[in-house]
């Protein structure tokens, strides 16, 4: 029996996570979430919670991507993580995507008005959407996966 519980899938997603490049995740989906508020600003039909959740979205996604794309370095704990990353992308992508999604909830609930359940829902299809990008991309970086020496 080689299967591993969600709980053990969730831990294996975070360590792999560890070694994410943060600061980089954080400077791009700013970087998005300024520009596309100040283009909304600028053409007088802006969307402040549409340009939020766009740099939320892609700080997940620096993140994940960021992590799996050096698999071999880090201590042994993370490369294997990244490693088992690579194998199960689809499984790896729970995690920025829930992250992606609890993050922009409080965005949706204080500044779209949409009440609790409409941001929720608001909140879980910007999660979606990461899952389903994070998965792909980390999908194409499966030959980056060779076992170690």
């Amino acid at each position: 029996m080689n299967e591993i519980s969600r709980r053990d899938e969730i831990s294996l997603s975070g360590a792999a996570l560890r070694g994410a490049p943060w600061k980089a995740a954080a400077v791009g989906g700013g970087v998005v979430a300024v520009a596309g508020t100040g283009v909304s600003l600028l053409t007088g039909g802006g969307d402040l919670v549409w340009a939020l959740g766009l740099g939320i979205s892609l700080f997940a996604l620096i993140a994940a991507i960021g992590a799996v794309a050096k698999p071999h370095e880090g201590d042994r704990v993370t490369r294997q993580a990244r490693q088992w990353s690579l194998r199960h992308p689809w499984k790896f992508a729970l995690l920025p995507a829930g992250l992606a999604a609890a993050l922009d909830y409080p965005v949706q609930l204080v500044l779209d008005g949409e009440g609790v359940f409409g941001s929720a829902v608001q909140a879980m299809w910007h999660g979606a959407l990461v899952y389903l990008i994070a998965a792909i991309l980390t999908l194409t970086m499966r030959g980056r996966a060779r076992p170690e020496r």
